[in-house]
């Protein structure tokens, strides 16, 4: 069962839609028993990076989703800020995050009239190794972005980077946990494929 956590921020629905085109079992988890119901966990996010972690410390969910991450190793895929504040911090802001990774987020830092901010659009990826996330997708595939803040491409657990301006670190695993940069809700067939692997490929 895919779990969707659903602190108020993100685009749950789409998630929620292309899980069920594909018969795969989904709910979305506002409360603490239905998140324990999960097999497999997204982590959605949208907006700064503060006001997502107060969001899911406010939800009453942070120490479930600890404790089915850290403890009983639940894949988790974060997405976009979803996967931001699994970071230590981000420069964006003050807060804590979730620090299933040991990284920090940071703002581009050459922008201009060629690469303005937000990245907003489609950029191709080079994918790096054999991820089960990456199973029957093209080579150097369209994705999606939205975003001013990245991880550092030089990551430890970066699976994939992206060109902007600098070479950013936007898909990540590290074991169970999987983070994204890029949108695969409104990244076509790349996208939809990936959700699919993400349930049939990982095990928890």
């Amino acid at each position: 069962m895919i779990a969707i956590v659903d602190y108020g921020l993100g685009n749950i629905r789409a998630f929620a839609n292309i899980y069920k085109r594909l018969g795969i079992p989904y709910l979305l988890a506002s409360d603490v028993e239905s998140l324990k119901q999960a097999t497999h966990i997204i982590l959605p996010g949208v907006g700064s990076f503060d006001y997502a972690m107060q969001k899911l410390n406010e939800s009453g969910l942070r120490e479930t989703l600890d404790d089915l991450v850290l403890n009983q190793k639940l894949p988790v895929l974060g997405i976009c800020v979803g996967m931001q504040i699994m970071a230590q911090s981000s420069e964006e802001g003050s807060s804590n995050g979730l620090g299933w990774l040991d990284t920090q987020v940071v703002k581009f830092s050459q922008t201009g009239t060629k690469f303005p901010l937000p990245h907003m659009g489609w950029n191709s990826l080079e994918l790096v190794g054999n991820s089960p996330l990456f199973e029957n997708i093209e080579p150097q595939p369209a994705f999606y972005f939205l975003h001013s803040y990245h991880f550092k491409a030089d990551f430890l657990y970066s699976i994939a980077s992206a060109n902007y301006s600098s070479e950013i670190a936007c898909i990540v695993q590290k074991e169970n946990i999987y983070g994204m940069q890029c949108h695969p809700e409104k990244s076509h067939h790349n996208g939809i494929t990936l959700l699919k692997n993400f349930y049939e490929a990982t095990n928890a």
